[in-house]
């Protein structure tokens, strides 16, 4: 194993009553790169999350994460080692504030985990970090907004300042430009790349515009299998990619060019 891949799956296998989800997918992910899992709808993309983060148990095969065996740790073990997950659910509280959200992430990642009876005192020493926090995904001016006033691309980006809270040193992104905007999108995808500086993102995204300004390597699943793997301009050049994306993503590949 070399130390230049934070993560490794060996011939990793998930099956569901006789279906095969995933494949004997083997996955390595090169340390402080943005890497990016791509598929047609049903390619096994989310299970594979799933599987990274122990939401599912593999059917067979192995996960390393930094040449360690991780395949039979608990979710809460993983997250501890440095393995952090966004964006596949809203991952704030509404009616908590922004710097709030930020703040309860911090207690978690301290180890007193929602001990919302400590002093007022005790909160407010981490504060400061929690607003550095958000002036890094620009969010500094709506510390004191409720969550469920912010509009869904500044959500967004206070689920991120909530992830880097816990210092990931692996960040999984699922689908984070999902529903929106031009505008919206452009700007999480320039959060990404903010927050990547020193640690290593692993990426499901449908968005082939956004795989192609990010990422630097790129793995594309088609029925649970790795169809292949490479930058961008190997990727999007094999035609066996162009005939997965037939049908509804056709559009998104020839518009990433």
């Amino acid at each position: 194993m070399s130390t230049d891949y934070v993560l490794e799956t060996r011939n990793l296998v998930k099956g569901f009553k006789g279906f095969i989800a995933v494949d004997d997918v083997n996955l390595s992910i090169q340390r402080g790169h943005i890497h990016a899992l791509i598929g047609p709808n049903g390619a096994g993309k989310t299970t594979v999350f799933n599987l990274l983060t122990k939401f599912l148990t593999p059917t067979s095969g192995q996960i390393l994460f930094n040449g360690t065996d991780i395949t039979s740790m608990k979710a809460a073990a993983i997250a501890r080692k440095g393995i952090v997950r966004s964006f596949q659910i809203s991952a704030v509280f509404p009616h908590m504030t922004a710097i709030e959200n930020v703040r309860v992430a911090l207690q978690r990642f301290e180890g007193h985990s929602f001990h919302f009876w400590k002093s007022q005192k005790v909160l407010n020493s981490l504060n400061e970090r929690a607003y550095e926090l958000l002036k890094s995904v620009g969010l500094e001016e709506y510390a004191n907004t409720q969550t469920v006033e912010l509009s869904y691309g500044r959500k967004r980006a206070l689920e991120l300042a909530t992830t880097l809270a816990m210092e990931p040193e692996l960040m999984l992104l699922d689908e984070p430009t999902q529903g929106m905007g031009h505008e919206d999108v452009d700007r999480v995808v320039e959060l990404i790349r903010q927050a990547a500086v020193g640690r290593t993102v692993l990426m499901v995204e449908h968005n082939l515009g956004v795989v192609s300004k990010l990422c630097d390597r790129i793995t594309v699943l088609s029925r649970g299998a790795v169809l292949t793997e490479g930058d961008y301009k190997t990727v999007s050049a094999n035609p066996q990619v162009r005939e997965a994306y037939m049908g509804s993503e056709e559009a998104e590949v020839e518009g990433a060019h």
